[in-house]
């Protein structure tokens, strides 16, 4: 239903319906009194009506309409646009002194069934289209999700070893806090595993947060963390493991590479319609503009543009000797969207 109303869309529909008014203009037979430039003029304005009614009427239904099938939904657009050239007919009837086209008498039943059956082809045509869109668009959408899931499957081996590796060391003086390391990296494979989906925004934070707890443990005093957010975090859906990478990349190119450590922020902020999650971190003096941190940005960026249809983006820069990572999701955009 969305890309309905989208202005691409609805541009195409006025230049359709632009095109068809001037096919019905220049077709062979006697025009009008007026001559064919007010015969474009009438189909013109009768076929905009029936257009845009219909369209107007969609969007007044659209909740409603979402409860059916893709398919469904095709059949009730074609049954509204039948619909809509049948009255928009019977008023231009009324209207307007309108015969049957061919010279004779006027004949309503006649410019009523032409008009119907000139409706029926088009709304046939427009469905085979949308037939067409949706089977490419469900491709699209299984190659993207086989390219999340690839990503998704992408482990890295050196995190794996060296969390192992600071819990075996853990195991006799710390056994409390390498059962916790050991949890947390559950947490995280299980959902590094699990089908791309949109999640709570509590939850991703939550996961980032035992990733971030597991490289404490690993850095000890070499790695400072701080959190700001809002008291109360938004109930907003955010794809999956889109935060966690921002995470990983921040100790990866950063912490990692500084021998003294650094600082790693995470800001969750709400600005207008719009959630906000920045995570930022400190660089080695020599960093510049490297493109370490391409990997990992790349793969959160195609999981939030797959996974809201490309109403969210990850964005990076360089300020201030820190690398600040920032994901934009408009609340309207992934509020509403289910869950899996």
């Amino acid at each position: 239903m969305d890309a309905l109303f989208r202005p691409l869309a609805l541009i195409t529909v006025v230049l359709g319906g632009e095109s068809l008014a001037l096919l019905l203009a220049l077709a062979p037979g006697q025009p009008p009194a007026g001559g064919r430039l007010v015969l474009f003029g009438l189909s013109s304005l009768g076929i905009q009506w029936v257009a845009l009614t219909t369209l107007c009427t969609l969007f007044l239904l659209r909740h409603m309409l979402k409860r059916l099938s893709p398919l469904g939904v095709a059949w009730v657009c074609l049954g509204f646009l039948l619909a809509m050239t049948t009255l928009v007919s019977l008023a231009a009837w009324r209207l307007l002194d309108l015969t049957d086209g061919m010279g004779g008498e006027p004949s309503r039943s006649g410019f009523l069934l032409r008009t119907v059956a000139l409706a029926l082809v088009v709304g046939l045509m427009g469905l085979l289209a949308f037939q067409n869109y949706w089977r490419a668009r469900q491709l699209a959408v299984r190659a993207k999700q086989s390219e999340l899931e690839a990503l998704q499957a992408r482990i890295r081996p050196h995190f794996l070893f060296n969390t192992l590796n600071t819990g075996a060391a853990l195991v006799h003086a710390h056994p409390d806090e390498a059962e916790r390391l050991l949890l947390d990296l559950a947490d995280l494979f299980r959902s590094a595993l699990r089908r791309p989906q949109l999640i709570p925004l509590a939850d991703e934070l939550s996961l980032t947060r035992r990733y971030l707890d597991i490289e404490s443990l690993r850095f000890g005093d070499r790695l400072q963390l701080e959190w700001n957010m809002p008291a109360n975090l938004p109930e907003v859906m955010v794809p999956s493991l889109s935060v966690q990478p921002l995470a990983e990349n921040a100790i990866r190119h950063g912490i990692e590479r500084l021998p003294q450590g650094g600082r790693v922020e995470v800001t969750v902020e709400i600005v207008a319609s719009q959630v906000i999650v920045t995570i930022s971190n400190d660089l080695p003096a020599q960093a510049g503009n490297s493109g370490g941190h391409a990997v990992g940005l790349a793969s959160a960026r195609e999981r939030v543009d797959a996974l809201t249809e490309g109403h969210g983006r990850v964005e990076s820069r360089i300020e201030n000797g820190r690398y600040i990572a920032k994901m934009v999701l408009p609340l309207n955009a992934v509020s509403t969207s289910p869950r899996g």
